[in-house]
């Protein structure tokens, strides 16, 4: 299965929750697969600087996540399964099923990862 078609799968496989407003604890320096981040808005290296040395994303916005709706794996995953808690407790009503989160855990392994 192409790399697109695995992002999709798992996509459509990690629950979703209801964050803490105006909460980006999740938003730190990240990694992403190059295909995730291919399909993102380029930033140039003195953006990625300036969010590395504040620990934060370079698509962290005054409102939030720029990029929330094609936001990579990992920051879907966060507060989704017990490897990965929201802080303030939020959580799907189901977290993942332990098997895809698995197959997601492989594909960072089997894809070229890059900060984000």
């Amino acid at each position: 299965m192409p790399v697109y078609q695995k992002i999709k799968f798992f996509r459509n496989r990690i629950p979703s929750f209801e964050c803490v407003p105006g909460c980006h604890d999740c938003c730190g320096p990240v990694t992403a697969s190059t295909r995730e981040v291919s399909e993102l808005p380029a930033k140039d290296e003195m953006e990625h600087d300036e969010a590395l040395s504040k620990w934060s994303c370079t698509y962290l916005g005054a409102t939030g996540c720029t990029v929330y709706d094609d936001r990579p794996l990992i920051c879907r995953l966060f507060g989704t399964t017990p490897a990965l808690l929201c802080p303030h407790g939020r959580r799907p009503e189901n977290m993942i099923d332990p098997l895809i989160e698995i197959q997601i855990q492989q594909f960072f392994l089997d894809t070229r990862q890059v900060l984000v």
